[in-house]
C-alpha cells in the first residue's frame, strides 16, 4: 500500500513505524526474525496488515501480544495506538533480546516479558488483560486455551489467521466453547489500507473452563 494508508493508520508516529521496519529489514533478517525474502514486503504483509487490527481493539485497552516474534502484531498495534497498554510475550532469549532493543529504541513504553503465556508466572502477570493478540501461533483451540485464562471476562482474543481460517473455526470451535470461549467469528480488518485484507478470528471469554471466571482485585 501506499503511504496514505501508513499516514492514516500511525499519525504523527508514522516516523517510528518507518524506523520498526527498519529494524525488521536489517537485524530483523540477521538474526533470523524475519525471513530474507520477507524483507520487501514488510510494510503491507506484516506491519500494515497487523495495524489494521487496531479496529477491534477497545480505548485503552490492555492488551498482551503472545508469542509475539518479531513484536507482531503488538509493536505495530501499540504505534498505532498510543492508548492502549501493550505487553509483548515471547519464550526465545534472541528474540526477547531483539525486543528489547527495538522497544529501546523506539522509546515505547511496552513491557516485553520472556515466558510462554502457558506458564502460571505469566499468566498471573498478565491476567485480566482486555485483549490477547496472537499471529502464526498456533491451532485455534490450543491458543484459545493459552490465551483465554489470561482475559477477563468478557475480553476478546484476536487471533490474526489466513485463508483457512473458516476451515479452523468449523474444527475447533466446539473445543473453544468449553474452554470458555463463545462462538469463534471472523472479522475482515483494513478496508481501504491493506489488500487483501486482514483476517482476524475473535473468541470473546464469556466463562471460565466449567467454572466461574474470579475478577481480579487490582
Amino acid at each position: 500500500m501506499g503511504d496514505g494508508a501508513a499516514e492514516r493508520l500511525f499519525g504523527d508516529r508514522l516516523p517510528l513505524a518507518e524506523r520498526y521496519v527498519e529494524h525488521l529489514v536489517t537485524t530483523g533478517v540477521e538474526r533470523g526474525l524475519i525471513g530474507p525474502r520477507e524483507a520487501p514486503r514488510v510494510w503491507e504483509r506484516h506491519v500494515l496488515n497487523c495495524a489494521v487490527v487496531a479496529e477491534l481493539v477497545p480505548d485503552s485497552a490492555r492488551l498482551v501480544d503472545v508469542g509475539s516474534g518479531a513484536g507482531l502484531p503488538g509493536i505495530p498495534l501499540a504505534l498505532a495506538r498510543p492508548d492502549l497498554q501493550v505487553a509483548l510475550v515471547e519464550p526465545l532469549a534472541r528474540r526477547v533480546e531483539w525486543l528489547d532493543e527495538v522497544v529501546a529504541d523506539l522509546g515505547l513504553s511496552i513491557a516485553v516479558d520472556r515466558g510462554r503465556v502457558e506458564e502460571t508466572a505469566v499468566r498471573r502477570r498478565w491476567e485480566g488483560a482486555d485483549v490477547v493478540t496472537a499471529r502464526a501461533v498456533a491451532p485455534l483451540a490450543r491458543l484459545a486455551g493459552w490465551a483465554l485464562p489470561v482475559l477477563r471476562t468478557g475480553g476478546s482474543l484476536l487471533a490474526v489467521k489466513g485463508a483457512g481460517a473458516s476451515a479452523e473455526i468449523a474444527r475447533d470451535a466446539a473445543a473453544v466453547r468449553k474452554l470458555g470461549g463463545g462462538d469463534p467469528r471472523i472479522e475482515q480488518c483494513g478496508a481501504g489500507a491493506v489488500d487483501p485484507l486482514t483476517t482476524v478470528v475473535v473468541v470473546e471469554r464469556v466463562r471460565g473452563a466449567g467454572r466461574p471466571v474470579r475478577r481480579n482485585v487490582r
